[in-house]
């Protein structure tokens, strides 16, 4: 019976030793949405702005995106003066007209920006996870199955 534990124990390690070599990512990602020169050009007025149909639940998601990206407004559904603040801040960072107003390219390319950078902060969360003692899938399982057997038979008599 002990073997068996021993077996176990040895192969938890083995399994978690790809967990032992994760860290930072090497991969190189780019955060600003390259801008394209015709859309660059294109100048986003209230016109533009009320072609993409934003509701206010879009609104609200639009304000979301840019404080996740930095930009910090509150989501409230309306784009008041502090808003418009903050998309002009956003357009002037990336090279767009500075009006406070989007058109479908300049929301579209603030759509892709965020989701890339929300799935770049999913991996980071999911590596921190398993450094706090997260379950990190099913090598935390195996790993307190492992931890769970070996302590009741040596910790408990």
């Amino acid at each position: 019976m002990r073997f068996l534990i021993l077996a176990l124990s040895v192969l938890g390690i083995l399994v978690c030793a790809d967990v032992a070599k994760a860290g930072p990512s090497t991969t190189t990602r780019d955060l600003t949405a390259t801008a394209d020169e015709a859309t660059a050009a294109d100048e986003a007025t209230q016109e533009t702005e009320d072609r993409i149909g934003l509701d206010k639940r879009k609104r609200r998601d639009v304000q979301r995106r840019l404080t996740r990206l930095g930009f910090d407004t509150r989501a409230n559904g309306k784009f008041d003066a502090a808003t418009r603040a903050v998309i002009t801040r956003w357009q002037a960072a990336r090279d767009y007209p500075q009006s406070g107003f989007l058109n479908a390219q300049q929301h579209q390319a603030l759509m892709t920006e965020s989701v890339s950078t929300a799935n770049a902060g999913v991996r980071g969360n999911d590596r921190r996870a398993r450094r706090r003692g997260g379950s990190g899938g099913p090598i935390g399982v195996i790993g307190g199955v492992v931890g769970g057997v070996v302590g009741g038979i040596f910790g408990r008599r």
